[in-house]
């Protein structure tokens, strides 16, 4: 189905948190050489042929995510986050997700698990329906069909 025939089924929103800005240049042998444009445009177009509009924010700041969740309740129907170094050190983004009560699916480049030991612990993976972990960039497109069949 194509964007074009697909019923419009809801927003999702997108989020990136901290350095995910960097994508393309920073550590490309462990986040390759996709940039933050060339992630959200292939999250948008899986979206759109599933019949969803995007709302894609990346933020280096805590509070803006916060309040990108929770502008999400009313306005999107399920939420993708990559919210890099923040999902080893922020109950805040749990509680947000958590209280929104959207579907969420958390997503990560790299196999945190092959990394530092601090990056093995997610405060949001208890709060969120799907993780998918070290499926590089092609993660977003697999989180969007993750809440494509959790919203059918």
């Amino acid at each position: 189905m194509t964007s074009s025939t697909a019923p419009h089924r809801g927003n999702l929103l997108i989020l990136n948190g901290p350095n995910l800005n960097l994508l393309g240049t920073r550590e490309p042998g462990i986040y390759g050489s996709t940039t933050l444009a060339d992630v959200e445009q292939l999250t948008t177009v899986a979206a759109e042929a599933a019949g969803f509009s995007t709302t894609c924010l990346q933020s280096n700041h805590e509070g803006a995510l916060v309040d990108a969740i929770h502008a999400a309740r009313g306005n999107s129907v399920g939420i993708i986050i990559n919210a890099g170094a923040y999902t080893h050190t922020s109950v805040a983004l749990r509680d947000a997700i958590s209280a929104v009560e959207l579907p969420t699916v958390e997503v990560h480049i790299s196999n945190v698990h092959q990394r530092e030991e601090f990056r093995h612990h997610s405060f949001l993976s208890a709060v969120c329906s799907t993780v998918i972990v070290g499926a590089g960039v092609h993660g977003y497109a697999l989180a969007v069909s993750a809440l494509d069949n959790s919203l059918a």
